[in-house]
């Protein structure tokens, strides 16, 4: 398992817009699995769960998206999971930090202004 955290600041549906088509368009086999979303005021909870296969580990990996909100305060936080073919203990991780270097490739050139 991997996983990234990050404040940011921007418009949420922007930002939740942008991540979803990187994702999307960052890997021919990437999938949208499911997704959830709450809001109680001014704060907003999204989750968004993607899957795609790893050629590295001829596996699936999964990734879970949850974004966080309220004004332009925004809060990523990613987890990648997945991708070993071990039964007692994970090796070949390789399939689930590339798919959450996409993340950060996206979360870290965002401007704020998508």
């Amino acid at each position: 398992m991997a996983k990234y955290e990050k404040h940011l600041t921007g418009n949420f549906d922007a930002f939740l817009d942008y991540l979803f088509d990187g994702i999307m368009n960052g890997s021919v086999s990437a999938s949208y699995e499911e997704g959830s979303d709450w809001t109680a005021g001014d704060a907003r909870v999204a989750v968004r769960v993607f899957e795609r296969y790893s050629w590295t580990g001829s596996n699936r990996v999964s990734l879970n998206l949850t974004l966080a909100g309220q004004g332009n305060s925004l809060f990523l936080s990613a987890i990648t999971s997945g991708g070993s073919q071990a039964v007692f203990w994970k090796i070949n991780t390789m399939g689930e930090e590339s798919f959450l270097d996409k993340v950060i490739e996206l979360a870290e050139s965002y401007s704020g202004g998508v």
